[in-house]
């Protein structure tokens, strides 16, 4: 009788700090099904299904073409404007869609955490590696543009040997992604303005990302300004290693590494306070 006996340990409240990340890698399989969710769902009910994650980078990068390369003239240093954007439309793409899908974990995902325990960071994490499927599909269509402007002459490619740093500039941006968003899910779960100003503020960072634009196009305070953007280092980085414009921007690097440590352990901290009750607020 004695073997048939459960023991079941009653613990007191957890602390801020007592984050339990190591449950993670319990629930990893758990991880992969939302991951196969959130790439399946997405395009379930479309025609072109994932051929959108190319399209939609096309013609963005088209139009930006057409409005900032051909009637306002805003110069990329050499580059071709349509790998200009469409390099920068790649890079921010991976981190706005971090960022934004992120911030609604607590409010789109109410009724699942009502009914189960899991620890809740397995969504996040779910979607910014779901998110490394489509980034991975706009390098390989980005390789194949660079490759055809190259051997027709229209574009000069330049790799420097920091093209190495390029999976690191991917952890960055899903680090980054991650924090901000579970942050700002955190919140919203009580303050729900936030939720209205958050794609008003993403639509602000975009212009204020060098994606249109390189940042020596800039100067003064609006170009010390954008220097703070810890987007810009990566982004002014992989245009250096990939065309040779610009410069390495060392200092720069090490700013968005400490800015996304930083905002990466506040998300978790805030997010793991907010979700033991949160349901009262939702």
């Amino acid at each position: 009788m004695e073997s048939l006996r459960k023991t079941e340990v009653i613990t007191p409240k957890r602390g801020i700090f007592d984050v339990r990340l190591h449950e993670l890698w319990g629930y990893r399989d758990l991880i992969l099904l939302f991951v196969r969710r959130d790439f399946v769902a997405q395009y379930k009910q479309t025609i072109l299904g994932p051929l959108w994650f190319i399209i939609q980078p096309v013609l963005t990068a088209f139009m930006f073409y057409v409005v900032f390369g051909m009637i306002a003239s805003i110069p990329t240093q050499g580059v071709h404007q349509f790998l200009f954007y469409f390099t920068g439309l790649t890079i921010w793409g991976y981190f706005s869609e971090c960022f934004t899908k992120t911030s609604g974990t607590f409010i789109a995902n109410a009724n699942l955490f009502g009914k189960v325990y899991f620890p809740r960071l397995t969504v996040p994490l779910s979607i910014v590696i779901s998110g490394l499927f489509k980034l991975l599909i706009q390098l390989v269509i980005l390789i194949i543009l660079i490759g055809i402007f190259s051997l027709s002459g229209m574009q000069q490619i330049s790799l420097d040997w920091t093209i190495i740093l390029f999976p690191f500039y991917v952890l960055l941006m899903a680090f980054l992604g991650l924090g901000l968003g579970i942050l700002f899910s955190a919140l919203t779960t009580k303050y729900r303005d936030l939720s209205f100003l958050l794609t008003f503020g993403v639509q602000l960072l975009m212009y204020a990302t060098p994606i249109i634009y390189p940042l020596s196009f800039t100067s003064g305070r609006i170009h010390a300004a954008l220097a703070f953007n810890p987007l810009t280092s990566i982004l002014e980085n992989v245009r250096y290693s990939i065309y040779g414009i610009g410069q390495f921007d060392a200092f720069g690097l090490l700013y968005t590494t400490g800015f996304t440590m930083v905002i990466l352990v506040l998300g978790i901290l805030v997010f793991n306070r907010i979700e033991q009750s949160f349901m009262d607020t939702v």
